[in-house]
């Protein structure tokens, strides 16, 4: 026990610092969100999120996006379960063999105009996984894609930045 207490006073605080009480998220404009959303949509966001073949780091993040700190659901922005309500389709992950069907049927069952964020290097390129015999590689081969949102696995302010980019360029 002693010497784990004796690392912990030699390493010190490992964590980010807290953020100042009544700053804003880093994206900058989560708070006038709900508005833009009612001003450029005239409804709120239905998003459709679609795992081609991840390794769940980016899902990690997009859960994220569901705490207290970014409000998502407050803000206007909701994630359906079923792909003829939303509006944009989040895919993570390279696009495994097995998923391709199941994607590209998720994308066909949603109403125009369709929207589609590629989120995370694997989604872009296929990233560490690549083209192999049992990935496509990357969303851009299957689907139109209107954002790519890069990192391994990107920041839930990076997400949301894509999301909001996507229906800015459609609006």
């Amino acid at each position: 026990m002693w010497q784990t207490l004796r690392q912990i006073a030699r390493v010190g605080r490992i964590s980010e610092p807290a953020q100042a009480p009544g700053a804003s998220c880093s994206v900058g404009d989560a708070a006038p969100l709900a508005a833009e959303l009612a001003r450029l949509l005239g409804r709120a966001l239905a998003v459709r999120v679609v795992d081609a073949g991840s390794c769940n780091g980016c899902e990690l993040e997009i859960n994220a996006l569901g705490n207290p700190y970014y409000n998502l659901e407050g803000h206007g922005v909701h994630f359906v379960a079923s792909p003829r309500h939303a509006d944009l389709l989040l895919v993570t992950g390279p696009v495994t063999r097995h998923m391709e069907p199941a994607l590209l049927r998720t994308h066909a069952a949603m109403p125009e105009p369709r929207l589609v964020v590629a989120a995370g290097d694997c989604a872009r390129d296929g990233g560490v996984f690549g083209c192999s015999y049992a990935c496509r590689g990357g969303v851009r081969g299957l689907l139109p894609v209107d954002v790519y949102v890069a990192g391994c696995p990107p920041t839930p302010a990076d997400l949301l930045a894509g999301m909001l980019q996507a229906v800015r360029a459609r609006a």
